[in-house]
């Protein structure tokens, strides 16, 4: 199980979707799991992806407890015996206490249903991103146990410089790079192409 946090707008439900037509080209089998149940629109947004890719999709109303979808993603792993759920969850800012806590929620839910899971937990970052990007990665990395950063929006004028600062303050690996809105614009992070692109400029 792949759990995806993030602040609002860092293209977090795009980068689901991408990542799962990258999975699904590899013969995995995937479900994607409506974890944002703030926004109805995000909901909706999965489901059309869900539909496009011939994916199922586990959800619940708008307005209905992200744990308990989380729960429902779980359950529907282990009876249909799926290699993957990729789990959406609500954008929040760093600074909202009460939502960061609710990530820390999804996540337990899964943990206690499916021991050792998520496997992962994916920071979606914005490249366009400044300095408070670091804040935001610390913040989520306290919360929900951040093990990957996914850089997105990094086709556009924006370098991410800050993930390298990300990457080095807190460790964390650089997993995906965001570089077009297609689906199939999801590309492995490699640093040597990065940094000689980096400098290019």
């Amino acid at each position: 199980m792949l759990l995806f946090v993030g602040v609002n707008g860092s293209g977090k439900t795009t980068t689901i979707a991408k990542l799962a037509g990258r999975l699904q080209r590899e013969g995995r089998s995937i479900a994607l799991a409506a974890a944002d149940t703030f926004r109805a629109a995000a909901i909706e947004q999965l489901r059309i992806w869900g539909e496009q890719l011939g994916l199922p999709v586990i959800a619940q109303r708008a307005g209905a407890d992200p744990g308990a979808v989380a729960f429902d993603a779980v359950a529907a792993a282990e009876s249909r015996g799926l290699d993957v759920v990729l789990i959406d969850t609500a954008g929040r800012l760093q600074n909202k206490s009460q939502l960061m806590a609710e990530l820390g929620k999804i996540r337990r839910v899964v943990e206690r249903r499916l021991p050792g899971q998520p496997r992962h937990v994916l920071l979606v970052l914005d490249a366009t991103t400044g300095q408070n990007g670091l804040a935001q990665a610390e913040s989520f990395s306290r919360e929900a146990r951040v093990t990957g950063i996914i850089l997105t929006k990094l086709d556009g004028t924006a370098k991410g410089g800050i993930a390298v600062a990300i990457a080095d303050s807190l460790r964390l690996p650089i997993v995906f790079v965001g570089v077009g809105e297609g689906i199939e614009d999801l590309a492995p992070f490699d640093l040597d192409a990065y940094v000689e692109w980096l400098l290019a400029a």
